[in-house]
């Protein structure tokens, strides 16, 4: 038989907790691993001979009642699935990319599977749940006409069990915006990988101004054109009999 791959993913922890306990009982597996994600999210994957995991998903279905939010079963799954599930990355020299964003975990791996059956085509990145609110995306590397195929078969397979499917092809990406994708795809790290502004030794901080006179995230600044710098404050002048001891006054009148 072949190695099969199914997940399931539930809205209650404590309900994902009794389904991997249910399925790990069931059958023999060679894979379970199972754990939280956003937004409070529990998922169970298995892997193993097929029937193997079909009894377990079958199990897993029965505990789960009306937490199960949605399941993926694959009984021949494509090996570079199972890579991106753990964590690979893939560079690609096509100049096409297509994009399949899905609601569930479940449906971004059905989309996944389907589309790298379906065409040549790389997957590039595929990222499930944590720091995306519990949706995945799967992006596709390739020539034009393979990437448009690949999101055909992946949007048909994921938006069988979900309609809230979002996807495009660009045909050509923009060399900034692929060293985007290859870098940390999360805003927050690309963002303070930016040359912080340093002290310039008399108060805070230079301001760094984007293009168009916005401030750069975290800078601080105000909008402006021209990049800001820090001027001290004027002293204050003192009250009139407030100088230093013996120090004779000058251009006063008695």
């Amino acid at each position: 038989m072949e190695p099969a791959v199914g997940l399931l993913e539930l809205s209650s922890i404590a309900k994902g907790i009794e389904v991997g306990d249910a399925m790990a009982k069931r059958s023999p597996l060679d894979v379970i691993r199972a754990g939280t994600v956003h937004p409070g999210k529990y998922l169970v994957l298995v892997g193993g001979l097929t029937g193997d995991v079909e009894e377990a998903m079958e199990a897993g279905r029965a505990v789960a009642g009306d937490a199960l939010v949605d399941v993926v079963y694959l009984p021949d799954v494509h090996p570079d699935v199972v890579a991106s599930i753990g964590g690979a990355r893939r560079e690609d020299a096509g100049e096409a990319l297509g994009v399949i964003e899905a609601a569930t975990v479940a449906a971004t791996i059905q989309a996944a599977d389907a589309g790298v059956k379906g065409a040549r085509v790389t997957i590039r990145d595929l990222r499930l749940a944590d720091d995306l609110g519990g949706k995945g995306y799967v992006l596709f590397g390739g020539e034009v006409a393979e990437v448009e195929a690949a999101v055909g078969y992946g949007v048909a397979r994921a938006a069988s069990s979900r309609d809230d499917v979002t996807h495009v092809v660009i045909p050509q990406l923009h060399e900034a915006m692929g060293e985007n994708l290859v870098a940390d795809p999360r805003f927050g790290e690309r963002a303070r990988a930016l040359e912080k502004p340093a002290e310039d030794g008399n108060g805070p901080p230079a301001t760094v101004v984007a293009p168009r006179g916005r401030p750069l995230p975290g800078s601080g600044g105000s909008r402006r054109d021209v990049q800001e710098t820090h001027v001290p404050s004027p002293k204050r002048p003192r009250a009139k009999g407030s100088g230093s001891p013996g120090r004779r006054k000058t251009g006063g009148v008695s």
